[in-house]
């Protein structure tokens, strides 16, 4: 019975290990010299995958510099997240970085989406 239950809890163990393994912790913006928080985000075909945290944003001046990681020519659209006016929007080609204007963010938010590909948007609505 010690031997069953010392083998259940060694799989469970190993379970909990490999699916945070997984798991990366994202680095927190960093601002440049110039005070602007810089969020990098890798746009592949259909998602995007930010090498910064997006929680816990705060109102200020942000760039946005993404990276096109997909096979193929994406795009990326900027938007206040409650007028839904446009902030930026620009194509991509294959391996190419491009940095956003520089943009302040409120606490009305943005979102962001490839407007070529299928990709829904991403609502940063949550702004301190």
């Amino acid at each position: 019975m010690l031997k069953s239950f010392t083998k259940l809890v060694s799989i469970a163990v190993l379970s909990i290990s490999t699916l945070f393994a997984g798991f990366s912790t994202a680095a927190t913006p960093q601002k440049n010299e110039d005070g602007v928080t810089v969020i990098h985000l890798d746009q592949h075909g259909g998602h995007f995958s930010a090498k910064d945290t997006l929680a816990g944003l705060k109102e200020g001046k942000y760039q946005f510099v993404i990276t096109n990681k997909a096979d193929k020519l994406v795009g990326f659209q900027l938007q206040n997240f409650t007028t839904h006016e446009q902030l930026d929007m620009f194509p991509l080609e294959v391996g190419q970085t491009k940095k956003t204007d520089v943009i302040t963010v409120t606490k009305a938010g943005v979102r962001f989406r490839c407007p070529i590909n299928p990709t829904p948007w991403y609502d940063l609505d949550v702004i301190n």
